[in-house]
């Protein structure tokens, strides 16, 4: 019996090693905020990268994604590519247009984006532009053609940077002085 190879190993590996420096936090969330953010925390915690599923962040109207701290964000991406890169499910859907969410949301404002490091955010473009090409039916499908090409533009346009002293945040290109 022949083993059989996954077509995307080679791009989750280099997703993986992207951010191996992304250390696993300690919480995930502001925990002390409210009870909902202790109950994302508490789910994530209870997670690594091989074992979060699509039941942990795909349901729309309870996610905790929208609750992590950038560095949570950064430590989670290897996993929330993985999910992306799954077959939808019968359930929740298909994880790529919602991951495409978070990597759009505000723009150049958008706290990954200044988070992440050079070396990331290369990372981030190579698997978007693998998923628009692997991807392909399942992008016109779940008609996220146009949010793809945005996120492509956006992460591509800000792939410099460097950190800033005071803030730990990365200055973008597109920062006006």
């Amino acid at each position: 019996m022949t083993e059989r190879v996954n077509p995307d190993a080679d791009i989750l590996s280099m997703i993986r090693a992207a951010f191996v420096s992304c250390t696993r936090p300690a919480h995930f969330t502001d925990h002390k905020h409210c009870k909902e953010c202790l109950e994302h925390n508490e789910l994530l915690r209870a997670r690594n990268l091989e074992t979060l599923t699509i039941a942990d962040v795909g349901n729309l109207g309870w996610t905790p994604i929208p609750f992590t701290t950038a560095g949570a964000f950064c430590y989670l991406f290897p996993a929330l590519a993985r999910l992306s890169l799954d077959e939808p499910d019968d359930f929740y859907g298909w994880y790529f247009p919602e991951l495409l969410f978070f990597l759009t949301l505000r723009d150049l404002e958008n706290e990954h984006l200044r988070h992440f490091t050079a070396e990331q955010r290369h990372a981030v473009v190579a698997f978007l532009r693998y998923a628009s090409v692997t991807r392909r039916q399942l992008i016109i499908a779940f008609r996220c053609k146009a949010d793809l090409t945005k996120a492509i533009n956006l992460w591509t346009q800000n792939v410099g940077g460097g950190p800033n002293p005071a803030t730990g945040a990365r200055k973008l290109r597109s920062d006006r002085q």
